[in-house]
């Protein structure tokens, strides 16, 4: 590919984000305590290659996906057949576990273009994917939707983190209006944090993941601005300023935090204390640690 066709690939405006992938080895589980954090917990869904999910949707168009394997034999004929998110979520849970936060993904309106990008930047994790499954309504109700996904890694193919681009070629017609109502009253997703050692050798695939043009430097990381968030990367120091709890698992390439906007903190604290979840207090956020069933540090930030 031409540089001219290299930068007739890239994204006009930051990718906003679309959802994050938290692998979990018990679909139950993980609804169970999705639930127990204050979330409505969307039904069941199934992929037509052997994964299935429990996915929490937000009022700002983002989602988590808890993805659990369904169909054995369906994934390796989807891994034999080169489906790269079949092929990555098998590699995460081999080096990782079964519990985790596996890839973050963005948003996109033209995923040919961005599968474009990724192969002519040396970044592509394999070929793009296209398909349908059905998606059903806390009533009942139930349609189709059809993504295509375009995938990136990072050099080196690190198994701890993977992205892609999603195209929502087909919004299925159901009412998701009762799933966005949480009891910790959460509206969205406002940054997802990713650690590494050395957060600038990664500064080319962050950049071509989020599409982001405004990019802060700070001491322990560097802030990527998404359309509809931030996408930080840090180094180990960084995430303990940030977060309270240090990385214990490694120098790679990994996805560690999820922080939410809630409009009012101590409605979260108070949901999680009525289950049982003990939330510590750190840089005016609460802070859950990763759980059976949530695979991510999750923070909540007051943000009206």
């Amino acid at each position: 590919m031409s540089a001219a066709q290299t930068a007739s690939a890239r994204p006009s405006a930051p990718r906003a984000i679309d959802h994050c992938v938290l692998p979990t080895a018990d679909l139950e589980r993980a609804r169970e305590r999705l639930t127990a954090l204050g979330f409505t917990v969307a039904p069941e869904g199934s992929h037509p290659f052997g994964t299935r999910n429990a996915c929490v949707y937000f009022k700002d168009d983002t989602f988590l996906e808890a993805l659990a394997v369904g169909d054995a034999a369906a994934a390796d004929a989807a891994v034999a057949t080169d489906n790269v998110f079949v092929a990555r979520d098998r590699l995460f849970r081999a080096h990782c576990g079964e519990e985790g936060f596996s890839a973050l993904v963005m948003r996109t309106d033209d995923a040919d273009a961005d599968h474009a990008r990724f192969v002519a930047e040396g970044l592509s994790a394999g070929p793009e994917l296209a398909f349908s499954r059905p998606v059903r309504d806390a009533a009942g109700g139930e349609d189709e939707a059809r993504f295509k996904l375009a995938f990136a890694t990072a050099p080196g193919d690190q198994p701890g983190a993977f992205f892609f681009a999603c195209e929502r070629v087909r919004a299925p017609q159901v009412d998701r209006v009762a799933l966005t109502r949480h009891q910790n009253g959460v509206t969205g997703i406002d940054r997802v944090v990713l650690s590494c050692v050395e957060p600038d050798s990664h500064e080319a695939l962050m950049r071509a993941v989020t599409g982001s043009a405004h990019v802060e430097a700070f001491p322990g990381g560097t802030d990527y601005h998404a359309a509809n968030g931030l996408v930080s990367l840090l180094n180990d120091s960084g995430v303990k300023a940030m977060l309270a709890i240090a990385p214990e698992d490694g120098d790679d390439l990994r996805l560690r935090a999820i922080v939410f906007r809630a409009p009012d903190l101590e409605r979260v604290h108070t949901a999680l204390a009525e289950d049982g979840i003990e939330a510590m207090r750190h840089a005016g956020w609460l802070i859950v640690p990763p759980a059976e069933g949530q695979g991510a540090i999750f923070a909540f930030e007051e943000h009206a």
